[in-house]
């Protein structure tokens, strides 16, 4: 980090930090990461696409869906761009204000993510609980309704963050720990008094990380309590089977998440480069696996994909 002596607000310059010591080898270490970029904004794509072009997937389950694939490309498109700048062009700088917007950006739609993952968990709840009520408890409105609940929220506690940055004083030059800003990031370079940013940070978290990670882990021991209360095993496995692909992309969206926070709070510098691939796993892997679980466990998706492909080749041919 560079000195403080000659400490701005505003018009700081950050520099982004690839994988510590393999500097040498960006451009072959960054290709797996952009292929793994690339599939995210294509899967995610489809995965839109399909659900909002065929009548089959018109069910709450796919609307929650849906909104997920488009949290992932917001996320991807945070992200991407100074990857690609970082290690194909060599481009490290970063204005304040460029670090600021992406910061929001990338935190925002980490919130929505985390939102949805809770409305997917409420969603498999109803169905399993009461499933006779499943449509007329999870209606369009309702759905709309959940969905701009949960947009609202992410941009109503990022909003803070950025603004009060713009109240500390940085070096003029100051080297980030990742390839993109991060709030506990950027509060850590500050020159000044950072307690207020750091509670604010902290409650953002609890309200929405820690909120919704307890309320799934409440719904996943209401859906056991219930699945358990079903008398015919094959029942029971039917009802579980259902979970299967919210129960692993909860847990990659968390665990990731909960690894890079204990890192930043511990051990950070002793290991730079665990650090740097806890980030990219915890904002890469997530936008990458959810349309692949999903692919792989709904019959339906995989039956929209397989008619979109079968009429494409009949109108080639």
């Amino acid at each position: 980090m560079f000195s403080c002596n000659t400490s701005t607000s505003g018009h700081s310059t950050f520099l982004l930090t690839g994988f510590p010591g393999l500097e040498a080898s960006h451009h072959w270490v960054s290709i797996p990461i952009n292929l793994i970029c690339v599939v995210s904004i294509l899967g995610n794509s489809i995965i839109l696409f399909l659900i909002n072009t065929d009548p089959a997937l018109n069910e709450p389950m796919y609307s929650f869906l849906s909104m997920l694939a488009a949290s992932d490309l917001g996320l991807c498109a945070s992200t991407f761009p100074t990857m690609v700048r970082l290690f194909w062009l060599g481009g490290r700088e970063l204005p304040f204000d460029l670090c600021a917007v992406q910061m929001f950006f990338i935190h925002a739609f980490t919130y929505v993510e985390s939102g949805v993952l809770l409305a997917m968990a409420f969603d498999r709840f109803v169905a399993i609980r009461d499933p006779l009520h499943y449509a007329s408890i999870l209606t369009h409105s309702a759905m709309a309704k959940v969905g701009a609940a949960i947009l609202v929220r992410a941009i109503l506690l990022n909003l803070p963050g950025p603004i009060l940055l713009r109240r500390l004083l940085f070096p003029q030059v100051s080297i980030l720990s990742h390839c993109y800003c991060l709030h506990c990031d950027l509060v850590g370079l500050a020159c000044s008094d950072t307690q207020v940013n750091s509670l604010v940070g902290l409650v953002s978290i609890l309200l929405s990380l820690g909120f919704d990670s307890s309320l799934i882990m409440l719904s996943y021991a209401l859906i056991l309590q219930t699945v358990l209360s079903i008398a015919s095993p094959g029942e029971r496995l039917k009802a579980l089977n259902t979970c299967v692909s919210h129960l692993c992309i909860v847990l990659i969206f968390y665990l990731p998440k909960l690894g890079l926070s204990v890192l930043h709070r511990v051990e950070k510098h002793s290991y730079p480069a665990l650090a740097v691939l806890m980030a990219n796993l915890h904002f890469l892997v997530p936008p990458f696996m959810n349309p692949i679980f999903y692919c792989a466990k709904s019959k339906q998706i995989r039956q929209g994909l397989l008619k979109r492909f079968q009429q494409k080749t009949v109108d080639v041919s």
